[in-house]
């Protein structure tokens, strides 16, 4: 490659993790829920290191650095995957969502490990996973998309979303080519720009880290809320009254427009004061925490021991057997099935 082009490589890989380091900094303030640092953070530094190792001048500069930097990148797009479910999904950092980091790091090692003929299709693989992983990310930034109570979310997922597809495609392009032995001088000048563009896109979005855009999600009205007026207090009063007397979280496929319209106020409105009073950042949160607190009732409750779980899931409104135990479990820490079977233990212990 020429002088001209590896200056220009340079300095775009210089502005990408530059725009990286600022967004990891800016997740170390006060105030941000642990997950999303966390997640933050893992996702900056496996970024840096994905820059510095797909730069064979930056390579040699490092030495020995270059060994825990490869190790780092190789899962770089699980930690993408984990950064966008814990922000726009407010999911925790568990061995559940690590997990497609730990394989893409597995498949990249046996890729380092295999010799050439075998690696060169290990890595083909490597790169579809993470192309797969990239676009269940896309869609779960726009799965939640109409349920999220958080305004200043809901306004970054549209330009997000349109960023990381482009980002998403170009990148899975050059990999893919590369690993079938396509490549050219200006593969890796035109790579470090789109990186560069994303990252500084990515810092001007995220530098604030607003409290409200990464913070936990709560059952509980924010501190900071305002007290409602007249007309919010009617609006919120007859939320809880359908809520509570209504049950109208038992209806199978309840959406918060539905809801805005049997409470008689715009669905932004709405969003706005579960946001605000009652606590909640995304739709289905503020649903399924009605509907778990009825499955304990069911679940200790002796007379209905012979009820099903499924009967039960399908009685408070979940689709499917799957929704209501993962979302009973990231209530409560236990399955239904566990759960049940503790609260019976505990109840012949007595």
């Amino acid at each position: 490659m020429s002088p001209e082009l590896t200056t220009l490589e340079m300095l775009a890989r210089g502005i990408a993790i530059g725009a990286l380091v600022a967004m990891a900094a800016s997740f170390a303030r006060p105030g941000l829920q642990p997950h999303a640092r966390l997640a933050g953070a893992l996702f900056c530094l496996g970024t840096v290191a994905y820059a510095i190792n797909t730069s064979p001048v930056l390579h040699q500069a490092i030495g020995w650095l270059t060994y825990p930097i490869h190790f780092l990148s190789l899962g770089g797009a699980g930690l993408f995957w984990l950064f966008i479910v814990a922000v726009f999904e407010d999911k925790p950092v568990s061995h559940r969502t690590l997990w497609p980091w730990a394989l893409l790091t597995i498949i990249g090692l046996a890729g380092v490990w295999l010799p050439r003929p075998q690696a060169s299709y290990i890595w083909v693989a490597h790169n579809l996973i993470e192309a797969g992983l990239s676009a269940h990310a896309l869609y779960v930034i726009a799965r939640s998309w109409r349920g999220d109570l958080v305004e200043s979310r809901r306004r970054i997922r549209g330009p997000f979303l349109t960023l990381v597809t482009l980002y998403v495609i170009t990148l899975s392009v050059f990999e893919i080519a590369e690993s079938l032995g396509f490549f050219y001088d200006w593969f890796r000048p035109l790579g470090a720009w789109t990186l560069a563009f994303y990252c500084a896109a990515g810092a001007a979005v995220f530098l604030q880290a607003r409290p409200e855009l990464f913070g936990a999600t709560l059952s509980a009205p924010a501190p900071t809320a305002p007290s409602p007026d007249p007309g919010d207090r009617a609006a919120l009063d007859k939320l809880a009254a359908l809520m509570r007397e209504g049950e109208a979280w038992r209806r199978e496929g309840l959406t918060i427009g539905a809801l805005a319209e049997d409470v008689g106020v715009p669905e932004h409105r709405l969003r706005r004061l579960i946001n605000d009073h009652l606590g909640f950042r995304n739709f289905a949160a503020f649903v399924n925490d009605r509907r778990i607190e009825a499955a304990k009732r069911v679940l200790i409750d002796p007379e209905r021991s012979r009820t099903t779980v499924a009967a039960i899931a399908f009685d408070l409104g979940f689709g499917s057997l799957g929704p209501f135990n993962r979302a009973f479990k990231e209530a409560t820490g236990l399955t239904p099935t566990e759960f049940r079977r503790a609260a019976n233990s505990g109840a012949q212990n007595d």
